[in-house]
């Protein structure tokens, strides 16, 4: 077995333990919302605070995220800390830490838009009453986090695990939050199930027909709505989690951004980076870091000389 291989291996045992923590922390937040109903009233009367009639900037101004900006993320779900940096805390101190890592990336030469990536659909080890093995946030709790996003003028984007549901099944039940102007969407194919894998247990994936079914409804959206550009981050760490990659196709308002997951050594956080971005130099493109997992957590400055230099960086 090679130096490489070993690597592998030793990245994808870490990554099943981190796994198995985070359904844990996915099986509390099932629990928090047993019984609430997320779809009808609930999901339309939670108080996210809408946008008023006209306000149909980004938060920073202007109406392009990508390229013209850098965003600067925290990953997360208040249920746990295991959950990500978001869940640390109150939203509004989670937005104060935030700044605080956001700044060091001022010196790449763009503006910085920070972000909340909220998980909104959170992948379960257990089916739950409708079989689909993922809990859905509550929308009180969504709207609390787009409320904290307003106040520190960053974006909210709502993170999907969608378990053995589809993308654009759990994408549909969030078209309230996603025809505000700040909010945008992340797809995680990680927790992409087919109909006998279960979360934890296997590896999940996607096709960019998938991908591209929800940038085109994305689009639309933007269209009919008149609203700003919007994000759509796929988040990959293997080759196979997005199937037919060079099938993505590009769509009107919509900044589609594939983020270079898994944690590791710099060194191979590098060669992974270098590897997934290789044939797609013209590509929009995210670095994800892992303040607990990683070894030796890069640096901003270090993040900024990767190349093509990233243009979303969220950290875990």
């Amino acid at each position: 077995m090679d130096r490489e291989e070993r690597l592998r291996r030793r990245e994808e045992a870490r990554r099943r333990t981190l796994r198995q923590r985070r359904l844990v922390a996915a099986a509390v937040l099932g629990v928090a919302v047993l019984g609430i109903a997320v779809a009808g009233t609930a999901l339309m009367g939670g108080n996210g605070g809408e946008a008023a009639a006209g306000e149909r900037e980004l938060p920073r101004g202007g109406t392009e995220i990508l390229p013209r900006n850098r965003v600067v993320a925290f990953y997360g779900a208040p249920q746990s800390e295991e959950l990500g940096a978001l869940g640390i805390g109150r939203p509004s101190q989670a937005a104060k830490r935030l700044d605080r890592q956001a700044r060091a990336y001022r010196k790449g030469g763009k503006p910085i838009l920070p972000a909340f990536e909220l998980i909104a659909t959170v992948a379960n080890d257990s089916p739950g009453s409708h079989g689909r093995y993922s809990t859905r946030q509550d929308p009180k709790t969504i709207g609390r986090y787009l409320r904290a996003a307003r106040r520190h003028r960053a974006l909210l984007v709502l993170d999907i695990q969608p378990g053995r549901s589809g993308f654009m099944t759990e994408a549909r039940v969030l078209r309230r939050w996603v025809e505000q102007p700040d909010v945008s969407l992340a797809l995680d194919p990680e927790w992409k199930m087919g109909p006998n894998q279960v979360p934890g247990e296997q590896i999940g994936s996607t096709t960019a027909a998938e991908v591209n079914a929800v940038a085109r409804w994305m689009s639309r959206i933007v269209k009919d709505e008149g609203l700003p550009q919007k994000l759509l981050v796929v988040h990959r760490f293997t080759k196979s989690m997005i199937r037919n990659e060079h099938a993505l196709k590009k769509h009107a308002g919509i900044a589609m951004t594939i983020n270079i997951d898994g944690f590791g050594t710099q060194a191979q956080k590098i060669a992974k980076y270098k590897e997934f971005t290789r044939d797609f130099k013209a590509r929009l493109n995210g670095f994800k870091l892992f303040y607990k997992e990683d070894t030796n957590l890069m640096r901003p400055g270090r993040v900024l000389r990767l190349k093509p230099r990233p243009d979303f960086v969220v950290y875990e």
